[in-house]
C-alpha cells in the first residue's frame, strides 16, 4: 500500500513496509532488564489500530511493533510514516533514532548510513492520555492506537528532494506556478547540482549548492502555456515532478499533483477563480468500526460517492489532517476541503500545547500544500475565544497558518457567538451552531442566524463586520433504528425535522458561504472522563459511547434524514449552481 494514490517517485527506491508485524501490547510483557522486548507475543497488520482485535478493544496504553527489511547495498534511507497514533519512538538495530507526536501527520526519519543486509526496525506506540498528549485527550472523538497510516522504506541519495510546495497564481488570465524545492544534504560535504522542476510542459533548471548537512529552499516559478483550472465541475490536475541531477546524472526525484486555481475572500463572498464558491456537505472523522483511524482506500472513495449522491461538495476534517489518500480523492473528485491542524476544546494551560499545535499546524501545512482541493486552513475548534490568553493562542495559531500559506484564507469553528474576541483574526467567520439540540428550538433556526448576522456586522463583532459566514457545525443526534410518530429527541425522525429546519435556513440565507452538516457518520467517543473545563458533560454522554448526529451510521447505512439532507443540497445547487 502506498502513502498516496499515485507513485511519488520514478528515480528514488520506495518499497511498502506495510504488512503483518510482529507485536506486543505491554500488558503481555513480562518484566525483563533492557529498553526493548526480547520475544513478541502476537502479529498485527499495518496499518491497523489495535482495537481491531477482539481483547484489545479497549486497550489504551503502549505497543510495540517489529519487522525486518534487507538493503542489498551501503545507503542512506528515509523511513516514511504516514501517522501513528499518538505517540511513536523508533528504534534501528537497536538504536533509538527518533519518534513523533500527533495520529494525523506524516513524519519521517533519515539514516545516513545503512550497511548492505538485514535490519530491525521497532516502534513504540503509545495512544495513552497524560501531560505528554495535550492534543489526545479524552473527546468527542475516540484516540485509536497504532501504526494507523502506511509506512514506506525509501532509499535516497546523498542529497535528496525532501519537498515541493507549488502555489498556482493567475496574472491576468494566464496561470503560474510560484515553487519552493526543499533539498537535503545528509552528507558532509557541500554539493553542487542541479534542480530541474517541470509541470504543463514548462520546465525550469536551477543550478545549487547545498551546503554540508543542510537543507536548502530553492525558489523558481514555472510559466505554463496553457493548462485548464480545477474545480468541482472540472477538477483537473497535472502532474509536479522535480529531479535533482549531479554531474549529468538524475539521482534522486519527486512527484506530486497541482490543480490550477485560486481562492479569495472578496467583501462578504468567498471566491474559487474569480467566481462565488458555495460549500455544501459535512463534518467527517476518519473512523469505520471496522477500521478505526485505519480507514482503507476503498471505504473512503465510498464515503465520497455518498458525498456525491447527497448533492454535497464540501468536506471539512474535523478535527485534525486527513489522511493524504483521502485529499487524493478530494483532488480528482472535485470535492472542496477545509483542512485543519489537530484541537478540540484544548485547554491552552496544558504542558506542551503550544509546542504541540504549532508541530500539528507546520506539518499539515507543508505536507498538505499542494492539495487543490484544500481551499481553507483552520484550527482551535471550539477553543477559548473569550479571554485575552484566548486571543493570544488565536492570534498565534491564524498567524501561523497564514505564515505558512498567504493563498488560502484561514479560519476557526466558534462557539461563542457575541462573546468571541477574535473574530478580527480571520477571514471567515465560522459558527458552530446547534439550533435544535442545545438550546432554541429548529424553527428558531432562521431568526438566531439573522441576529448574529446583525451583531457580526456591528463594531461590536470587533473585526467580523463584512466577512463571509460559514455555519461549521449544526445537526441532532439519532440513534440507528429509532423512529417516534411524534419525533422525540434521539429519533430519526428528530434528527430529520432539525436539519429540515436548519438547512433550510443556511442554505438559502445570501450571507453563508458554507454548511457542513455534524455529522457524516457515526463515530465512537471516548470511554474516558475529560476533566477539562471545556467540556460539561462528563465520560462523554453519549448513548452506546457514540456520537449519533451522523446522518449516515457507523457503517454507512442512511438515517431518515437522508433524503432531507439530498433535497437540501440539490435545491441549493439549482440555486446557486456549481462551481
Amino acid at each position: 500500500m502506498s502513502l498516496r494514490l499515485f507513485p511519488e517517485h520514478r528515480i528514488r527506491s520506495s518499497v511498502s513496509l506495510d504488512g503483518v508485524w510482529e507485536f506486543l501490547p505491554e500488558c503481555d510483557r513480562s518484566p525483563e532488564p533492557g529498553q526493548l522486548p526480547s520475544s513478541y507475543s502476537r502479529r498485527l497488520a499495518v496499518p491497523q489500530v489495535w482495537e481491531s482485535i477482539p481483547d484489545l478493544k479497549a486497550y489504551r496504553g503502549t505497543g510495540w511493533y517489529r519487522r525486518s527489511f534487507t538493503l542489498e547495498r551501503e545507503t542512506a534511507v528515509r523511513l516514511v510514516f504516514g501517522g501513528v497514533s499518538h505517540t511513536a519512538t523508533v528504534w534501528v538495530d537497536g538504536q533509538e533514532v527518533g519518534g513523533h507526536y500527533d495520529a494525523f501527520t506524516p513524519w519521517d526519519l533519515v539514516l545516513p548510513h545503512l550497511s548492505a543486509g538485514t535490519h530491525d526496525v521497532v516502534v513504540r506506540v503509545d495512544n495513552s492520555f497524560g501531560d505528554h498528549s495535550t492534543l489526545h485527550i479524552p473527546n468527542d472523538y475516540y484516540t485509536f492506537g497504532g501504526i494507523t497510516r502506511p509506512v514506506e522504506l525509501q532509499e535516497i541519495s546523498g542529497v535528496f528532494i525532501d519537498k515541493i510546495l507549488a502555489q498556482p497564481v493567475s496574472v491576468r488570465g494566464a496561470w503560474k506556478l510560484v515553487i519552493r524545492v526543499r533539498i537535503s544534504n545528509t552528507t558532509s560535504d557541500a554539493v553542487t547540482g542541479s534542480v530541474v522542476v517541470t509541470a504543463a510542459g514548462a520546465e525550469e533548471t536551477v543550478e545549487v549548492t547545498v551546503p554540508a548537512g543542510e537543507v536548502l529552499e530553492v525558489p523558481l516559478t514555472l510559466k505554463p502555456a496553457r493548462v485548464k483550472p480545477w474545480s468541482e465541475k472540472k477538477p483537473h490536475l497535472y502532474d509536479l515532478e522535480a529531479f535533482w541531477v549531479e554531474e549529468g546524472e538524475v539521482v534522486d526525484d519527486k512527484r506530486d499533483r497541482v490543480g490550477f486555481r485560486e481562492v479569495k475572500v472578496r467583501g462578504k463572498k468567498l471566491l474559487l477563480n474569480g467566481e462565488p464558491l458555495h460549500l455544501r456537505g459535512f463534518n467527517r472523522h476518519e473512523d469505520h468500526p471496522s477500521f478505526g483511524y485505519a480507514v482503507p482506500p476503498g471505504q473512503m472513495y465510498q464515503d465520497l460517492a455518498i458525498f456525491r449522491d447527497l448533492n454535497c461538495n464540501f468536506l471539512r476534517t474535523c478535527h485534525y489532517p486527513n489522511d493524504m489518500r483521502i485529499l487524493d480523492l478530494c483532488d480528482e473528485l472535485g470535492i472542496y476541503v477545509w483542512e485543519e491542524s489537530h484541537s478540540r476544546q484544548t485547554p491552552f494551560d496544558t504542558p506542551r500545547f503550544l509546542e504541540q499545535i504549532r508541530t500539528s499546524t507546520i506539518e499539515m501545512v507543508e505536507n498538505h500544500f499542494n492539495h487543490p482541493s484544500i481551499v481553507i486552513w483552520g484550527s482551535l475548534n471550539e477553543c477559548d475565544t473569550r479571554s485575552q490568553e484566548g486571543y493570544e493562542v488565536h492570534k498565534e495559531v491564524m498567524g501561523l497558518l497564514k505564515e505558512l500559506d498567504a493563498s488560502r484564507p484561514v479560519t476557526y469553528a466558534a462557539n461563542h457567538r457575541k462573546q468571541d474576541l477574535c473574530l478580527g483574526l480571520v477571514d471567515i467567520v465560522s459558527w458552530n451552531l446547534y439550533t435544535g439540540w442545545y438550546g432554541d428550538p429548529p424553527e428558531k433556526t432562521g431568526e438566531v442566524l439573522q441576529d448574529l448576522i446583525k451583531w457580526l456586522d456591528s463594531d461590536e463583532s470587533k473585526g467580523g463586520k463584512g466577512k463571509p459566514v460559514i455555519m461549521s457545525e449544526f445537526g441532532g443526534g439519532a440513534i440507528p433504528g429509532v423512529r417516534s410518530p411524534q419525533a422525540d429527541f434521539w429519533s430519526e425522525d428528530y434528527q430529520d425535522v432539525l436539519l429540515d429546519a436548519n438547512l433550510e435556513a443556511y442554505l438559502t440565507n445570501p450571507r453563508v458561504v458554507g454548511a457542513a452538516i455534524w455529522q457524516f457518520c457515526d463515530v465512537r467517543v471516548s470511554r474516558e472522563k475529560n476533566t477539562s473545563r471545556f467540556n460539561s458533560y462528563g465520560p462523554m454522554g453519549r448513548p452506546r459511547t457514540m456520537n449519533n448526529k451522523g446522518v449516515v451510521d457507523e457503517f454507512r447505512r442512511p438515517k431518515v434524514a437522508y433524503d432531507t439532507v439530498k433535497r437540501h443540497m440539490a435545491k441549493a445547487v439549482r440555486a446557486r449552481g456549481r462551481v
